[in-house]
């Protein structure tokens, strides 16, 4: 790890005066000139973190989240700042887009300008969390973990759910079940595809065709375009899984305009479909506990801003599927801890 003595060798100044140049006192221009090109060359970020918890001024907690615009995250971020606020702390919000450079970006912000803790939904499996780690910066990670860190996470049953609410389709007396999901690599995509599969090989005793599985982005215009691909195979589903409500409300606007909603063609939405669409008769839904979540993660990285060191903990949350207005039922779930 870069640190203060490496920039100041570089910029041929002493360590004193990079420290003054990061934290506003005043040095001669051409000092911070030397310095501050110095650490952009090093890649350098100055840990203000550790002093600021010791002076026990940091009040912020910051949340990487993909998507501002899915009520998903939405209500999830409100859950988290109710629990925040209950323990005097302000949450910053970040919207990473599903952008690897993009969360770098902000968590470099969050650890430089640095905050108490951070909550993050991970852009993908390769997501990289050294530099909160380095810093000692508590981290929490919310519907998809990190798995190359041991930090607290809190997930619904992705796997399960997925699989469960194909098998509503199945009851229901649909056959051909195709699935369109997210990016690969994004976990819930991964799981909620896998999900799908599973059930496709129990009900059918055969894989599913590689094509009645469309990954495409977790936008509503991702959604229109694979319902599309789907539809316009030879042999098309007689159902699709939606592996997203935004997905899912692409899905049902391409039905719509062919004249072909449910029951005509079965829909599943893995999410609360949004309250501004009209959701028609017979859309099953796998309602995904994302306030739990969000609480349950806002309160994990609380303790640990508080100084639980115990092992790494994740919560497994269950998803609860039903039709929209009908009966529902409780799917998975457990939680645990871990080395």
């Amino acid at each position: 790890m870069v640190t203060i003595y490496d920039v100041a060798a570089k910029a041929g100044v002493s360590p004193a005066t990079v420290s003054r140049v990061f934290n506003g006192i005043k040095v001669s221009p051409d000092r911070v000139e030397a310095v501050r090109k110095a650490a952009k060359e090093l890649d350098f970020v100055p840990n203000r973190n550790a002093r600021r918890l010791r002076t026990s001024s940091s009040e912020i907690i910051a949340m990487l989240i993909p998507d501002i615009e899915n009520p998903f995250f939405t209500v999830m971020t409100r859950a988290v700042e109710d629990v925040a606020r209950a323990g005097g702390y302000s949450v910053m919000l970040c919207n990473t887009d599903e952008d690897l450079q993009r969360e770098q970006d902000y968590l470099r912000a969050a650890v430089s300008d640095p905050v108490a803790g951070i909550i993050v939904a991970p852009a993908s499996k390769d997501s990289k969390l050294d530099i909160a780690m380095e810093r000692g910066v508590p981290v929490v990670c919310v519907d998809r973990r990190a798995p190359n860190y041991p930090v607290d996470a809190v997930v619904a049953d992705n796997l399960t759910g997925a699989a469960d609410a194909a098998q509503m389709l199945v009851a229901a007396g649909y056959h051909r079940i195709g699935c369109i999901s997210g990016p690969e690599g994004v976990e819930t995509a991964d799981n909620r595809a896998a999900g799908w599969a599973n059930t496709y090989r129990e009900a059918t005793g055969t894989e599913p065709p590689p094509e009645l599985l469309v990954r495409t982005s977790y936008t509503v215009a991702g959604g229109e375009e694979a319902a599309h691909v789907l539809l316009s195979l030879p042999n098309p589903p007689d159902a699709i899984l939606a592996a997203n409500n935004k997905l899912a409300a692409g899905v049902i606007r391409v039905l719509s305009d062919i004249g072909k909603l449910p029951p005509t063609v079965g829909v599943v939405s893995f999410g609360g479909l949004p309250l501004v669409l009209l959701v028609p008769t017979g859309v099953l839904e796998a309602h995904l506990p994302v306030r739990e979540m969000g609480v349950t993660a806002a309160t994990m990285l609380l303790e640990r801003i508080q100084g639980l060191a115990s092992p790494p903990r994740e919560v497994v949350v269950p998803v609860v599927i039903g039709e929209e207005g009908g009966a529902t039922s409780l799917i998975g779930g457990h939680a645990r801890a871990y080395n």
